[in-house]
């Protein structure tokens, strides 16, 4: 039996740029209302490059909310209107990883932390890869990213021993190594 979880009211928190915060007042199964706060946010893409020897590409940056750098996948958000998401994802590799991908099939898609908040973030295989004609100019915390080309399997190993803990970077390395493993037929069209 399905129950239908239904939006009675809504405050908003606040709006920004990039998410807004909302506490919403919800119908229960049980039959009663309880008040959840939600995040909602434009939403991100992530890109598994992979080079013809079996290497993907990472990047360290610092993730400020959690005071840390972090290995992660090159990613963004979607932040411009229309733009498909093979070309947003297109996009973020050239910006932080400095490379351009003759093929894109889609891997995965994620909601992040879907207990309070609505991003979703769909991870994207990349191969045949290029540098970039012109490198792009990075600020502020995307200054100083470190770039770095693993082996799949030593970063699947990272994952592991806890060295890979970004959400988005575990399931898309997961993914491609069951993906290579199957001999690629798990995957689907970049669109």
């Amino acid at each position: 039996m399905s129950f239908t979880h239904a939006v009675q009211s809504r405050v908003t928190r606040y709006e920004g740029p990039i998410f807004s915060v909302f506490t919403d007042e919800v119908t229960m199964s049980s039959g009663g209302t309880a008040k959840r706060d939600v995040v909602q946010n434009k939403g991100a893409v992530g890109v598994v490059a992979l080079d013809e020897v079996g290497r993907v590409v990472l990047i360290k940056q610092y993730r400020h909310a959690v005071g840390q750098r972090l290995w992660e996948l090159p990613a963004g958000l979607r932040d411009v209107e229309g733009e498909d998401l093979s070309r947003t994802a297109a996009r973020e590799l050239a910006e932080e990883a400095d490379l351009e991908a003759g093929q894109y099939h889609l891997l995965i898609d994620l909601f992040t932390s879907p207990g309070f908040a609505d991003e979703t973030i769909r991870i994207f295989l990349a191969r045949d890869l290029t540098p970039v004609p012109s490198r792009f100019e990075r600020t502020d915390e995307e200054a100083d990213i470190e770039v770095a080309w693993i082996d799949l399997d030593e970063a699947v190993a990272m994952v592991f021993r806890g060295e890979i803990t970004n959400a988005a970077a575990v399931g898309g390395l997961l993914a491609a190594a069951r993906a290579r493993d199957e001999g690629w037929a798990t995957l689907r069209p970049a669109t």
